[in-house]
């Protein structure tokens, strides 16, 4: 069965894919303002770092009608909703930049144009990423993955999962095992999901179990995504995504990251610097109206944490995979201004 489509420009509206209701129900969100796009970008009917940013693109589109006072306040709203995913500023600037040199009556067309090649082009990185990944795997064996890095976070074949999906596709054996991801619960319902609907072998684990699951199976890597990485290689990712990295160096199991060039941030050289969102504490207390504590319990909820470089095996672009010292092989792959 074909994956919904994520993002859909139709009819001058742009189409989500509601994640919130999946996997149980495929429902669909419109928004015809950015503010529409702003609260899907807060609410997570969509998210993940690259879907982020194209979703924040088509919302400045939305307010071009409106003229470039509308589509300026439209990117400051937007850059309001998710802190830590660099994709998004990313594109809002891109689209600030078209918005500035366009004569207001080709200011819709241009920005749509825009907008579309950034749907395209990540497209493309993934796939890119995905073939120059595959060829980190085995013929065959099992991989850890956290949180949901595959077309659901994307304009489609995903960056972890697009590595999977590219192994698989030359014919590679390769078993995944999800970790959940609480509290919001991304791999269990998003990432195992996607993968039943693509074939792939797929096993959930909760977010306690990478560790002994290392000792005990033979794991031939981790693969995650991102949501922003340092000059230097320090890798903001969902919350979790430490931890597996720690394991994964004392098991001597390779831990990969798989990133399009917009989601590195060049002007940070510290993990330390990297802004991390923290979420509402109800979504650790409860989820879909079900309680886990006492309702006022103190709660600590960051989004996402930092895995410093030196815990990275690979890091994989798609114009290649760059590998310590980072900050030199970064620079010189991505070809960093600086």
């Amino acid at each position: 069965m074909a994956l919904p489509q994520t993002i859909e420009w139709r009819k001058n509206s742009l189409v989500l894919l509601d994640q919130r209701t999946l996997p149980e129900e495929v429902r669909f969100f419109f928004c015809t303002t950015a503010d529409d796009v702003a609260q899907a970008i807060e609410t997570m009917v969509v998210r993940g770092a690259p879907a982020i940013g194209i979703a924040a693109a088509y919302g400045m589109v939305l307010e071009a009608p409106r003229g470039k006072e509308a589509v300026r306040a439209a990117s400051k709203r937007l850059a309001r909703t998710r802190p830590t995913a660099v994709n998004l500023f990313w594109a809002l600037e891109r689209m600030e930049k078209v918005a500035e040199v366009s004569e207001p009556s080709r200011l819709f067309e241009e920005l749509l144009r825009e907008a579309r090649e950034i749907f395209a082009e990540d497209l493309e990185c993934c796939r890119s990423m995905g073939r120059w990944g595959a060829s980190l795997l085995p013929p065959e064996g099992n991989v850890i993955t956290h949180c949901n890095a595959g077309a659901l976070a994307t304009a489609g074949h995903g960056t972890a999962l697009g590595v999977i999906r590219s192994a698989r596709e030359e014919g590679k054996k390769i078993h995944v095992y999800a970790d959940e991801t609480r509290p919001v619960l991304q791999g269990a319902r998003l990432t195992l999901w996607e993968l039943q609907e693509d074939s792939v072998p797929v096993t959930l684990i909760t977010d306690g179990m990478g560790a002994f699951l290392m000792a005990r199976k033979k794991i031939a890597a981790v693969i995650v995504g991102a949501d922003r990485i340092t000059s230097r290689g320090d890798v903001a990712n969902k919350i979790g995504t430490y931890s597996l990295a720690l394991a994964a160096r004392y098991h001597g199991v390779p831990f990969y990251v798989a990133a399009p060039r917009s989601t590195f941030d060049f002007s940070l050289t510290r993990g330390e610097d990297i802004p991390i969102e923290e979420r509402s504490p109800e979504e650790v207390r409860s989820f879909r109206g079900t309680r886990f504590c006492r309702e006022h319990s103190s709660v600590w909820n960051p989004a996402f944490d930092v895995t410093p470089p030196e815990l990275v095996s690979a890091i994989i672009t798609e114009r290649g995979i760059a590998r310590a010292p980072y900050e030199e092989s970064l620079r010189v792959l991505l070809k960093d201004p600086r």
